[in-house]
C-alpha cells in the first residue's frame, strides 16, 4: 500500500496538495466564524451529487417533465429523499451565502487586495439564485410554472432590450416546451459550469491572500488541521441535519398539479428568497410614472440595480480609513456593515409583509388561500387519479385532471353557474357567495336536498327559491304553484300526508340514481316501486302539475335529477319538458337554433358529474 501511495504521489503530487490544504496557518487559531465557506462547499457538493442522480430519471419536456418528477417522488426507492435533499439544500445555500457575506464584511475581508474575490463571491450569490430560479420550473407543476412566469415577466421591463431579452429567456412569445428546455440547459449545464469556474477563482484568490482575521487576534496561530477541520465538519453535519429535518417534515419536496397554461394559478408566488422583490413591486404600480419612467421599471430594474451596484462598491467604501471611536473600527467597515444590516432588515421586512398580506389581509387573503387550497386539492387528486388509472396515460397527467369532474366541475361551475347558484354557500372554488339569486345545488336531488326543498321552513329561503321569481316576482305576489303547495298545503299536513311525503322524497330521489345513495335506494326498493302511486291521485297528486312516465303535465319528473335529465336541463331549461316559458333567468347552455352552445357537451357532463358526486375532503396540508 505504501508503495502504491508513493507511486501515486510521484505522478500526481497529491501529498503536497493535502499538506498545503490541511496545514495552512489559521490566524488566531480555529474559530466557528470561519465555517461558512466549508458549509457552502459541502452544500454545493451535495447539490451536484443529488442533481446528477436526479438527472438520470428526469425527462425535460412539457409532456414528460412532471411525470418524471412524479416517478422520482412516488416510485423510485428513496426518490423522495433524494429530491428533498436537493430542494432543501438549495434553500439552505441562500442562507449560508448571506451569512458568509456578512462574515466577510465584518472581518474586512472585502477590502483591497481582496476586492476581486469579494466580487467573485457576489457572482456566486447571483448564480446560486439563478440556479434556484431555473430549478423552480423544472418540475413543470402549476406552482413552479406560474411563479416562473411572474418572475421572468420582470425581464420585459428592462429598457430597450426587455422584449427581446424575455423572448430569449422564454424561448419564444409564450411559455412552453422551449422555456423548459432552456431553463434545464441553464440549470444543469451553463450555471454549474459558471459556478465551478467562480468557485475555482474564488478559492485561488482566497489561498493567495490567506484568511483575513479580525484584529486583535484572540489566540495564537494554528494549523487548519485538526481543530478547524473539526469545527467545519460539525458545521457541515449541522447543515445536513437541518436539511434532513425539512426533508422528513415535508416528505421530500412539494409537487403540485401538472402545469396547465390554460388555467392561471392566482396564488402564484416566487420562492421565499424572491418574495421581497415581489412585495417591492407592489409599491410601484404599473399605471404611474416616476421622473418620466414607468414605475414598474423602478421596482424591477432601477432599485435592485442600484442596490447591486452599492454592494459591488463596498470594497471602495471599505477603503475609508478614518476611525469610528465609539465602535473602535474603520469608518469604511462601519458604513459597510450598517448598509448590509439595513439591507437584511429590508429583506426580512418586505418578505414578512408579503407573507402576511397573502395570509391575513382581509381583502386579499381569502382569494389567495382559496387558490392555495384548490391547488392542494388538485395535487392530491392527481395522485388519486394516477392510482385509479394504473399509471399515467401517454397523453400525460394533465389529461387526467382535464377529464376529471372533481377537478374541472367546480371551475366550470364558478365560471358559468356561480353568478346565480351556490354550492354549499360557495362558488365551487371555496369562495363564499353573499347574495345568491338561485338555489344552492350541493346535494341536488338527494334525499336531504329534497327534504329541505319541500319544507315550508326552507323553500322560500335564499338557499332554494327565496331569490327567484317563483317566490319574489316583480308584481310582489307568489306565482309558483309549487311554492304555494309547500307553504300552504305541506305546512298543514297530518301524520298520514307527512309519511306519504317522506316516501315520495325517497322514491323521487331514487330517480336521480346518485352513486352515494345507491345502497340506500336498493334498501328502499319497495317504496321506490310505489313512486307512480305516490305522485298520482292515490298519493299527493303531484301529476296534477308534473309529468311522470307518460302522465300529467310538465315539468317532467321522469328520471328527475339523473345524469341524462340534468344534462338536458342545463342544455335547455326553457324546453317544454322542463320550465317552458316559466323559466326564471336560467340560460340555455346547449346550442339554440343558429346560436352555438355556450358550453360543450363535455363541459356540461363534467359539471353534472361533479354535482352528482360525493364532495372530496379538503386537504389540511401538503
Amino acid at each position: 500500500m505504501k508503495a502504491l501511495l508513493g507511486w501515486l504521489d510521484q505522478r500526481t503530487g497529491y501529498r503536497s496538495l493535502v499538506k498545503e490544504a490541511l496545514f495552512e496557518s489559521v490566524p488566531g487559531g480555529a474559530r466557528w466564524r470561519y465555517v461558512w465557506g466549508s458549509t457552502l462547499t459541502f452544500a454545493i457538493v451535495m447539490q451536484f451529487i443529488t442533481g446528477i442522480i436526479l438527472w438520470m430519471f428526469y425527462s425535460p419536456s412539457s409532456q414528460t417533465a412532471w411525470e418524471s418528477v412524479y416517478y422520482i417522488q412516488e416510485e423510485v426507492p428513496g426518490g423522495w429523499l433524494l429530491r428533498g435533499i436537493h430542494h432543501w439544500t438549495a434553500q439552505v445555500m441562500t442562507v449560508l451565502l448571506l451569512l458568509h457575506l456578512l462574515q466577510v464584511v465584518i472581518d474586512g475581508a472585502y477590502r483591497a487586495p481582496r476586492e476581486l474575490n469579494f466580487w467573485f463571491g457576489m457572482g456566486l450569490l447571483g448564480i446560486t439564485l439563478a440556479m434556484s430560479l431555473t430549478g423552480y420550473l423544472l418540475p413543470w407543476d402549476q406552482k413552479g410554472y406560474w411563479a416562473t412566469k411572474v418572475a421572468t415577466n420582470l425581464t420585459g421591463g428592462v429598457p430597450f432590450i426587455g422584449d427581446y431579452l424575455q423572448r430569449v429567456v422564454v424561448g419564444g412569445v409564450d411559455y412552453g416546451h422551449h422555456t423548459l428546455t432552456r431553463f434545464f440547459a441553464l440549470h444543469a449545464g451553463v450555471l454549474p459550469f459558471l459556478l465551478i469556474a467562480l468557485i475555482a477563482a474564488h478559492v485561488y484568490l482566497f489561498r493567495r491572500h490567506g484568511i483575513t482575521v479580525k484584529m486583535p487576534k484572540k489566540g495564537p496561530d494554528a494549523y487548519f488541521w485538526p481543530d478547524q477541520v473539526l469545527k467545519d465538519a460539525v458545521a457541515c453535519l449541522a447543515v445536513l441535519a437541518t436539511v434532513l429535518v425539512f426533508v422528513f417534515w415535508q416528505h421530500g419536496a412539494h409537487l403540485s398539479a401538472p402545469a396547465n397554461p390554460a388555467e392561471q394559478f392566482s396564488a402564484a408566488r416566487p420562492d421565499w428568497y424572491f418574495m421581497f422583490l415581489f412585495q417591492l413591486l407592489k409599491y410601484f404600480p404599473g399605471d404611474q410614472e416616476i421622473l418620466g419612467i414607468a414605475a414598474p421599471i423602478w421596482g424591477s430594474v432601477i432599485v435592485p440595480g442600484a442596490l447591486f451596484a452599492a454592494f459591488m462598491a463596498l470594497p471602495f467604501v471599505g477603503a475609508l480609513k478614518w476611525r469610528v471611536p465609539v465602535f473602535k473600527c474603520r469608518l469604511g467597515d462601519f458604513c459597510s456593515v450598517v448598509f448590509l444590516i439595513l439591507c437584511i432588515i429590508g429583506f426580512i421586512f418586505l418578505t414578512s409583509v408579503a407573507f402576511y398580506h397573502d395570509r391575513y389581509d382581509p381583502e386579499h387573503a381569502p382569494h389567495f388561500l382559496a387558490a392555495v387550497e384548490q391547488a392542494e386539492r388538485d395535487a392530491a387528486r392527481v395522485k388519486t387519479l394516477v392510482a385509479e388509472n394504473d399509471g399515467i396515460p401517454p397523453e400525460g397527467a394533465l389529461a387526467l385532471l382535464r377529464n376529471d369532474p372533481h377537478t374541472q366541475g367546480p371551475r366550470l361551475f364558478k365560471a358559468n353557474c356561480a353568478s346565480c347558484h351556490t354550492y354549499g354557500g360557495e362558488n365551487g372554488m371555496g369562495e363564499l357567495v353573499e347574495d345568491p339569486t338561485a338555489a344552492d345545488l350541493k346535494g341536488f336531488a338527494s334525499r336531504e336536498w329534497l327534504t329541505e326543498f319541500l319544507s315550508p321552513e326552507h323553500i322560500a329561503t335564499a338557499k332554494y327559491w327565496g331569490n327567484t321569481k317563483f317566490v319574489n316576482p316583480d308584481e310582489g305576489e307568489r306565482v309558483s304553484k309549487m311554492v304555494n303547495f309547500v307553504l300552504d298545503d305541506v305546512s298543514e299536513f297530518g301524520d298520514v300526508e307527512k309519511r306519504l311525503l317522506e316516501e315520495l322524497i325517497i322514491g323521487l330521489s331514487a330517480e336521480a340514481k346518485l352513486p352515494a345513495q345507491a345502497e340506500a335506494d336498493a334498501e328502499a326498493a319497495d317504496i321506490v316501486a310505489q313512486l307512480p302511486e305516490l305522485l298520482g291521485e292515490d298519493g299527493l297528486a303531484c301529476t296534477d302539475c308534473h309529468h311522470f312516465q307518460g302522465e300529467g303535465r310538465r315539468p317532467d319528473l321522469t328520471g328527475y335529477g339523473s345524469r341524462e335529465w340534468t344534462i338536458d336541463f342545463i342544455k335547455d331549461p326553457s324546453h317544454k319538458r322542463f320550465y317552458g316559458d316559466r323559466n326564471d333567468r336560467m340560460p340555455s347552455y346547449g346550442p339554440m337554433g343558429e346560436k352555438p352552445a355556450k358550453l360543450s357537451d363535455r363541459d356540461i357532463e363534467l359539471i353534472v358529474d361533479w354535482l352528482r358526486a360525493v364532495p372530496l375532503p379538503t386537504p389540511s396540508g401538503h
